[in-house]
């Protein structure tokens, strides 16, 4: 079985022939490589393009590790492309791996001829710094696990079958792809191991990995919950016995975004226009690796129903806030009380804003009230959406809140 991953693939063609590098990001496992030498090379290949013309390069192979020298790259590369005009495609597999490697990618800017993609490892690579490194010469291509959509596209099962197991195991096509069920948690409960949670510590030194691996389960127990590190340390006082400091939480949640393991969502006040700093959400990019985390005890679906709605969203190219709305109201007295209502996610992309409430289920009037609510406050026209596991038609309510569920929602 073979995903067509075809958003990345409209990515990729749409960055083609820009003149900058095209980096290819995303956690480990989740299809890089197989992205780029596979599925584009073929889209390159039926486009006219000879094979001849596509330069690959591995650096984590044998027989390629010669061109982990910068000049001998650099001379190979640059050597072929003078042999004709036409444009050549250079695809270069962890690039960490080759020396300077930021000095030979910025020199491939200088040739004409060359449209460079590159992929690596999120130790030494797959990070924030390397995007940040390229910043106005590079095009970042962010490639999520498999989508629900993508998965059903692809299965013969119902929807509901395909989204108890999306809720357990998650989207990295490895996992996907394997029938056994307790091998899905086995190859889950692996990668966090020996994949993810070493190249963190490895890449940043850590003497201690027993409080890093503490905090990412105290993430992924509390995903879409407000927090900030001096909660964080306060419980792992009051929980573990352990006292931290709250910079060295910053740093390790820090080391997790970069790594792509997890996102990070910043409240905004809505009626006051204005970002507030803390306390922040955070959401996991894969939910077999969050469930994993905690041996599959922890499988909320009002939770991961909010987590999968955010991967969802970022995914079609919007970024996201946590919506916060300040109200006053009078009580019997006569005094003029304050509270805070939530709208689960700000979504921006342009001009263009959508408001989204998750809402597990919505069983009787005073629920469908209570969700709607901070909706209705927003004073805007933006368009406004709540969403359900409730296997309900998409309907409209009088006050222009659209109610759907959620497998159409994913599912377009």
């Amino acid at each position: 079985m073979i995903f067509k991953r075809e958003r990345y693939i409209d990515k990729l063609i749409s960055s083609k022939h820009n003149h900058l590098i095209k980096i290819v990001t995303g956690l480990r496992r989740v299809g890089k490589s197989f992205l780029l030498f596979n599925l584009y090379k073929q889209h390159l290949i039926s486009e006219g393009v000879s094979e001849d013309h596509i330069i690959e390069i591995h650096l984590d192979s044998f027989n390629h590790r010669k061109y982990r020298k910068a000049e001998n790259l650099f001379e190979y590369v640059e050597s072929l492309s003078k042999q004709d005009s036409q444009m050549f495609y250079v695809m270069i597999d962890e690039v960490q791996m080759l020396e300077e490697f930021v000095d030979v990618l910025n020199g491939f800017l200088h040739i004409n001829n060359l449209d460079v993609y590159v992929t690596g490892s999120n130790a030494k690579f797959l990070s924030s710094d390397i995007v940040t490194e390229f910043r106005g010469r590079g095009v970042q291509i962010y490639l999520q696990p498999l989508s629900f959509k993508e998965i059903t596209e692809k299965s013969t099962e119902d929807i509901f079958s395909i989204w108890k197991d999306y809720i357990y195991y998650g989207g990295l096509p490895m996992v996907v792809l394997e029938k056994n069920k307790s091998r899905k948690a086995e190859i889950l409960q692996e990668l966090l191991k020996e994949t993810y949670l070493s190249d963190i510590i490895n890449r940043n030194n850590i003497k201690n990995d027993a409080e890093i691996e503490e905090l990412f389960c105290l993430l992924a127990s509390n995903i879409g919950t407000l927090t900030n590190p001096n909660k964080l340390a306060n419980t792992f006082v009051s929980e573990k016995k352990v006292k931290i400091n709250h910079s060295t939480i910053k740093s390790y949640i820090d080391y997790f975004i970069d790594s792509f393991l997890i996102n990070k969502a910043i409240r905004f006040d809505i009626k006051g226009k204005k970002y507030i700093n803390s306390p922040y959400k955070y959401y996991f990019t894969d939910i077999g690796l969050r469930n994993a985390l905690l041996n599959f005890r922890q499988v909320e679906p009002t939770h991961i129903m909010e987590n999968l709605i955010y991967n969802y969203v970022i995914g079609e190219g919007y970024k996201i806030d946590v919506g916060c709305i300040t109200r006053y109201q009078k009580n019997q007295e006569g005094k003029t009380l304050r509270s805070i209502l939530e709208i689960d996610f700000v979504c921006n992309k342009g001009s263009d804003r959508i408001y989204i409430q998750s809402a597990y289920s919505m069983p009787d009037e005073e629920k469908i009230k209570q969700e709607q609510r901070s909706l209705s406050l927003t004073d805007d026209s933006f368009t406004k959406i709540i969403l359900t596991a409730d296997n309900i038609p998409t309907h409209t309510l009088e006050n222009g809140i659209i109610v759907m569920n959620i497998y159409d929602y994913l599912l377009k």
